[in-house]
């Protein structure tokens, strides 16, 4: 039977409009109607003046509910990933290992492949973040397994996952370039992180083919009058490009800046982690933050709809468009072509919230899930 949400606010594509009714049926959109034409075979939900925003999409989380699976890559760390994202309205991520030993990537293909066949949904693929980085913009990432790509090993992964790694944080100032043309060629998308590309090396790759950036200011040489350095040319480039937006990874009036010059390919990421004390990473919750033993600050501690939050009530952007920065631009640069928007023939993926930023619901295929 067709549902139909109405008394809502909807937000989609950047414009927020009242009086409308979102109808669906079998997991898709199939109208966008006044509230007042609802077919009469309609199941009815009122969602009481609540803002109705299409799911919230993260590219790069790392676990959760003290199950990290970067660090443990097993089945039950993507099922704990699935069950707390959709509480929070998240229907879409990719979940992500940072640089660590072969067997962990191993690990977490297997797991993700294993996991496929009884998945929520949510879960839609792979993010290894590492270990082909540059040591001078570790970061958290242990040193000692930082290396130079090759071919050999990133052909392994990409056939041992059929199809389940979905993108590759790099520094493409070290790697050939036969390893990016392979990972382009494969549909992959190649993003530069951790990288210490000057300005020139970054106008020669990004969008050439690198399509993406990873956590913009972090990990990446600051900008100098003399010495412009990279991230001068990814402002001149515009690739799609993630930032954490929790005022700790990056100061509001950083992210102002970024996003006037990169305007619709900034989008948002979690980059969360959580409480561990085994494995490469073993993250502690100080405070706001989480940081490595040494002190060194990691993941973050946020959602996406916070990090929508941030950028309304601290950075100054349109509501709308904010979400537009959590939902619709990662669908894009993810090619998930039928998410982001609310619109006839999309998927009914939906995060329902009030004005205080609570989640209230997540709509999932169709089927309200309240929390």
């Amino acid at each position: 039977m067709k549902k139909a949400f109405y008394n809502l606010h909807l937000i989609s594509n950047g414009e927020i409009s009242i009086g409308k009714a979102v109808i669906v049926l079998s997991g898709k959109i199939v109208a966008i109607v006044h509230q007042d034409d609802i077919p009469s075979d309609t199941e009815k939900i009122n969602l009481q003046g609540a803002y109705l925003a299409p799911g919230l999409i993260d590219l790069q989380i790392y676990g959760s509910g003290a199950k990290l699976f970067a660090g443990k890559p097993e089945e039950a760390a993507l099922e704990q990933l699935e069950t707390d994202l959709l509480q929070q309205g998240t229907t879409g991520f990719f979940a992500t290992i940072g640089t660590n030993t072969p067997a962990i990537f191993d690990e977490g293909i297997l797991a993700a492949k294993a996991y496929r066949r009884h998945s929520k949904g949510n879960f839609l693929g792979l993010h290894f973040e590492g270990p082909y980085l540059n040591p001078a913009k570790k970061g958290a990432h242990p040193a000692n397994l930082i290396k130079k790509g090759t071919l050999t090993e990133v052909k392994s992964w990409v056939e041992a996952a059929e199809g389940e790694l979905k993108m590759i944080t790099l520094a493409p100032e070290l790697q050939d370039q036969e390893l990016i043309d392979y990972l382009h060629e494969q549909g992959i998308i190649v993003s530069s992180g951790h990288s210490n590309a000057s300005y020139e090396q970054g106008k020669s790759f990004l969008n050439k083919p690198i399509p993406a950036v990873t956590h913009l200011f972090n990990a990446m040489p600051q900008m100098h009058h003399r010495e412009p350095g990279y991230i001068p040319a990814i402002f001149e480039e515009k690739p799609y490009t993630s930032i954490v937006a929790d005022g700790i990874h990056v100061d509001f009036a950083m992210i102002r800046l970024a996003k006037r010059e990169l305007g619709d390919k900034l989008f948002l990421i979690t980059d969360a982690v959580t409480t561990t004390n085994e494995g490469e990473y073993k993250h502690e919750l100080k405070g706001d933050r989480y940081v490595m033993p040494d002190g060194t600050l990691s993941g973050s501690c946020l959602t996406m709809l916070k990090a929508v939050q941030n950028c309304v009530e601290q950075v100054g952007i349109d509501l709308a468009e904010a979400i537009n920065m959590a939902s619709l631009y990662p669908a894009r640069l993810a090619k998930l072509d039928s998410k982001g928007q609310i619109e006839a023939g999309f998927d009914a993926d939906f995060i329902v919230f009030n004005h205080q930023f609570e989640v209230l619901a997540t709509i999932f295929k169709g089927n309200y899930l309240t929390k």
